[in-house]
């Protein structure tokens, strides 16, 4: 569920064009994917919001990213991971056949490229990660992409026109871009090999003509235009694409038109509570996203979320609001198409900040310098996600069976 690599997407920028893209069905017109548990770690909430804020371009604060290079997440200073207890949130991926490979990917609602770890890389840049082996003869020639950030990060490669396969449905020839090097910071981030974006195709960042995304590519295809998105709570979720599961979720379906305006799957919501609270009207404009760990929103209501929460405080050495972990969180609701969809205040606690201690990070922040809101896992993970890309797209929401 936490994502990472829609950091890489927001500012990728590609030379390439390809071609249509035949799909092979193979006799089905509706598959399921489920996610695999790659490992368990434990996380560090200020690492998430470096990790936002990439995505989306914004600048990262020197005092948040002073925070995120403390805390449990081990992994980043080249120890073995820590194997916390289930009370910690763990990462899940999909495996993803590309070529005669697989890898396993991050479906990202928040981006529209394919981008993997490759075998062009330096061997010590592949250690604990799956990456794509690359066929020679599949290579763009000429077409190359790069990504680059103000701290210095950065990543770039090459692009492949390749087999893609997700459950039983083939792209015979879908743009892969295939990374040469990384910099450290993606290189020690062993959580991510790579995304597959299932935004809309508006957002691809192939250039000098944007390519459709997989979902985009196979639509047409499948027994109705949608993919509906289960995430779990602690445990390994799924992907249905071109069906709805009516065993996923219980009572109604509410719908609410997108915004495709910007690329995402854009809604706005028209309230919010805290806990058994009155609801207060406000519109807050977002994006769904699975690939963004948190749920980010504007800061008056926040403030109002952790007044709630007896010791909350919002922290710049932990780079966030936080508060003790014996706390007992309330709900959150946001209203949408006139209808509640709260979160369980249990999935509002991230993660603790340190190994072992007593503080613990918001799985709410604030959505300063973004210029959205973000409804990321912890929002989506009590919710059946229905992703509708008919004439008129929308989003359906429902609670979790």
């Amino acid at each position: 569920m936490p994502s990472v690599l829609g950091a890489l997407t927001a500012t990728i920028g590609f030379l390439s064009v390809v071609g249509a893209t035949p799909v092979q069905l193979e006799k089905r017109k509706a598959f399921s994917i489920k996610q695999v548990e790659r490992t368990k770690y434990i996380k560090n909430g200020a690492q998430q919001k470096v990790k936002t804020l990439r995505k989306f371009g914004v600048k990262v604060p020197e005092q948040l990213l002073a925070a995120s290079s403390t805390g449990p997440n081990d992994s980043l200073n080249g120890s073995v991971p820590a194997v916390p207890v289930d009370d910690y949130d763990s990462l899940y991926l999909t495996p993803v056949e590309l070529g005669n490979t697989t890898v396993q990917l991050d479906f990202d609602t928040g981006s529209a490229d394919l981008w993997t770890f490759s075998s062009l890389q330096a061997s010590s840049q592949l250690t604990g990660h799956d990456y794509y082996r690359v066929d020679p003869g599949k290579k763009l020639q000429g077409h190359t992409w790069r990504i680059q950030y103000g701290d210095g990060s950065g990543a770039g490669g090459t692009v492949y026109a390749d087999k893609v396969v997700v459950g039983g449905v083939t792209a015979t020839s879908q743009a892969v871009e295939a990374a040469t090097s990384v910099s450290s910071q993606f290189t020690r981030d062993r959580d991510t090999d790579g995304l597959l974006g299932l935004s809309f195709s508006s957002l691809n960042t192939v250039r000098p003509t944007a390519q459709k995304t997989f979902f985009d590519t196979v639509k047409e295809n499948l027994q109705a235009p949608l993919f509906a998105v289960t995430l779990k709570f602690h445990a390994a979720g799924s992907y249905d694409f071109g069906f709805i599961d009516k065993s996923k979720y219980k009572g109604e379906i509410t719908y609410v038109d997108v915004d495709t305006s910007n690329g995402w799957w854009e809604f706005t919501a028209t309230g919010y509570a805290v806990g058994d609270g009155s609801t207060t009207q406000a519109s807050i404009s977002g994006i769904g996203d699975t690939g963004t760990t948190l749920m980010y929103l504007p800061i008056n209501v926040v403030k109002a979320y952790y007044a709630k929460v007896t010791g909350s405080t919002d922290s710049s050495r932990y780079g966030g609001w936080v508060f003790p972990c014996s706390a007992t969180l309330p709900d959150f609701t946001l209203v949408v198409a006139g209808t509640k969809q709260t979160v369980p205040g249990q999935h509002i606690n991230y993660a603790p900040v340190q190994t072992g201690g007593t503080t613990c990070y918001g799985g709410i922040q604030e959505d300063t310098g973004i210029g959205f809101s973000i409804f990321g896992d912890v929002f989506l993970k009590s919710k059946y996600v229905i992703h509708e890309a008919g004439d008129t797209p929308r989003l359906g929401f429902a609670e979790q069976a």
